[in-house]
Parts: C-alpha cells; sequence; structure tokens
C-alpha cells in the first residue's frame, strides 16, 4: 500500500479568502449558497462540465434559477469559484502540512506529494466534497484558463490560488538550488502533468504505468523534479 497524507483540517476560525470577481454575492454567507456549492461539485462530477447547467442545478438542490443568479454569473464563474477554492485550500494544506518541517528536500518531496497525490475528504468543510472536487480540478479546471477572458481575469485575481501554490513550492525548489532557471515552469508542469496522469489511470490507462506497492505518479513527479533541479544526496 502506498503512504497517504493524513485527513488535514484547517485551524477553527480560519476561513479561504476567495476573491470576489469569482461570485456575485459569497456562497459561505448563507445556507442556500452553500447548497449551491455543494450540489454544484455532486452534479458536475456526475455529468461533466459540459452538461451541466443551471437549470439541472435548480432541479437537483430544489430552488429557482433566479436564486443561482443572484450568486454566480454564469457556470464559468461557478467552475472558476470552485477551482480556486480548491487552490487556496491546497494552499493552506501545504503551509501547515510543511510547517513542522526544516530540511528543504524533506519539505519539497513532501510537498510533491501532497501535489501529486489522491485528495482525502476534508472533514472540517462539512458542506465540500474535496475528492470529488478534486476530480472536476482534473476534468474540468482548463476551462477556467482556455477562454478569451482569461487576460481580464486573471488581471482581476482570479488566478491567484493557483499562482501561490506554484509560487509556494517554487520557493523551496530554490533552497534546494538557488541556481534553477525554471522553478515556476516546472512546478505548474508537475501539476498539470499530475493531473492528466490522474485522468489516464482512470480512462486511458496504457498511458501511464502502475507499480506495486507505490503511487506510481507520486514517485514519479518526485523523481522527475529532484533530477530535474540537480539534487545530489
Amino acid at each position: 500500500m502506498s503512504k497517504t497524507t493524513p485527513t488535514f483540517q484547517l485551524p477553527l476560525g480560519v476561513r479561504l479568502d476567495i476573491p470576489q470577481i469569482t461570485y456575485l454575492k459569497d456562497p459561505e454567507s448563507s445556507d442556500l449558497g452553500r447548497r449551491i456549492v455543494t450540489g454544484s461539485i455532486e452534479l458536475m462530477d456526475e455529468i461533466g462540465f459540459d452538461d451541466f447547467t443551471f437549470k439541472r442545478l435548480s432541479n437537483s438542490i430544489d430552488t429557482t434559477e433566479a436564486s443561482l443568479y443572484r450568486y454566480f454569473e454564469n457556470k464559468h464563474k461557478l467552475l472558476l469559484y470552485l477551482t480556486t477554492w480548491y487552490w487556496y485550500w491546497l494552499e493552506y494544506r501545504l503551509v501547515f502540512g510543511l510547517a513542522n518541517l526544516t530540511d528543504p528536500k524533506e519539505k519539497l518531496v513532501k510537498a510533491i506529494q501532497m501535489l501529486t497525490e489522491e485528495v482525502q475528504q476534508d472533514s472540517y468543510f462539512a458542506h465540500i466534497d474535496e475528492t470529488k472536487l478534486h476530480r472536476i480540478v482534473i476534468n474540468e479546471s482548463s476551462k477556467t484558463y482556455l477562454t478569451r477572458m482569461v487576460d481580464e481575469e486573471n488581471k482581476m485575481g482570479a488566478f491567484r490560488g493557483f499562482k501561490r501554490v506554484v509560487a509556494l513550492v517554487s520557493s523551496i525548489v530554490m533552497e534546494l538550488n538557488k541556481n534553477f532557471k525554471y522553478p515556476h515552469m516546472l512546478i505548474s508542469t508537475v501539476i498539470e502533468g499530475a493531473h492528466h496522469q490522474r485522468f489516464f489511470a482512470e480512462h486511458l490507462p496504457s498511458l501511464t504505468d502502475k507499480v506495486r506497492g507505490e503511487d506510481p505518479i507520486s514517485s514519479f513527479y518526485t523523481m522527475m523534479v529532484l533530477q530535474s533541479i540537480g539534487y545530489k544526496k
């Protein structure tokens, strides 16, 4: 069996500060808003973003389409909210998961594991299934930035969470090799590549590899990062 990271819980009172560009009304501010988030994760995980509509969501959570539009401008912004929430949650997991580690190599290996492993549900957020949300990020997150609005949304902070995760782990790379030229490129490649490999493992298994007794995706990207930065024991 491969090792997994223990279930992580945010400290009491910590709130994920999601950029307002992703919503019209903060869904965390009401029971209906949290139901919208819960229902959208359930439905999008089940049918995918392309077939997802506000009409189908309103039917699934027993509310009106008009009530959904008070919180989100459209389904693109809703997907942007969900993926942004995921990156901010992952950032907190990284910050607290690495807090007691001092050795840069140990920190980097731990960080790569957390970026590439299969996500376990976090009981701190009862209304969000992080396992299903992770699948949505794997399957649908590219649709948040492969759009004509990407530059404007980027200026307004829509992708700040993703960039903060990349910057955090890139800084650890630089602790190990201050002369490495491509830390952000390397870490963003790890994240996107691991997502592709998770997708391949489920749907196109001949494009990836199975290794008994370990998580081959985490192991591969850990090896790739250490070799890329020229780490030697």
